[in-house]
């Protein structure tokens, strides 16, 4: 089976409980407005891998890493790969030495997935559906808007999110990762971080060539 990828980083310590492993997808049919990820729109043939390859990269890990986030793109645009790659994570899983919980991302509302998707539910400890919406941004930590839900969905998933599902909007925090010229960013920025970030960068003499979030 193979599934598009745009990127694979770890650790991600911005986007879920803990030190992650962090996998976007390529591909999205949804297309919020003010999307910062638009470089993971294009479902671009290209960019496929094999789903054993992902795996591959997830059998490196140190020992240290307490879950995966799988976000995009739309990882759902893709249910078929998407669902392979979720029992292959699964396995890889029963081998570690601690926990390890199965974040994902989607546009698609709460009722979509369960309707369409719910294979890939039970699969998941939690999932962040709903699209991004501009005027009700930020939402918390890990949400970009106010409008999505953080919806735990096995014990291991109340465990570790109960707590924050009610969190009130707050400070963001993102981190930047590298990959040959790229410099790219995690996280979920509020309004203005990233106009922010480029004009600091400016004052140093460094310039984007391109920007995915104007795209």
């Amino acid at each position: 089976m193979r599934i598009r990828i745009n990127r694979v980083h770890y650790p991600v310590v911005v986007l879920g409980y803990g030190r992650r492993a962090g996998i976007w997808t390529q591909g999205c049919g949804i297309g919020c407005e003010g999307c910062v990820s638009r470089d993971t729109w294009d479902p671009d043939p290209a960019t496929e891998v094999g789903v054993s390859d992902v795996l591959d990269w997830c059998a490196a890990l140190p020992d240290d890493v307490d879950g995966v986030t799988i976000s995009g793109g739309e990882p759902f645009d893709q249910p078929e790969a998407f669902l392979a790659l979720l029992d292959a994570l699964h396995a890889w899983r029963a081998g570690r030495s601690r926990p390890i919980d199965l974040l994902a991302y989607s546009g698609r509302s709460p009722a979509v997935l369960r309707a369409r998707f719910a294979e890939h539910l039970a699969r998941l400890d939690a999932v962040i559906p709903g699209r991004f919406v501009a005027a009700q941004a930020p939402g918390n930590r890990w949400r970009g808007s106010a409008n999505q839900e953080l919806i735990p969905l096995t014990p291991l998933g109340h465990e570790r999110y109960d707590a924050e599902v009610e969190r009130p909007a707050g400070r963001t925090h993102l981190q930047l990762g590298t990959d040959g010229d790229r410099v790219y960013h995690i996280g979920v920025p509020a309004p203005g971080d990233l106009a922010a970030l480029e004009a600091a960068l400016a004052r140093r003499g460094l310039t984007y060539e391109e920007a995915s979030w104007r795209s």
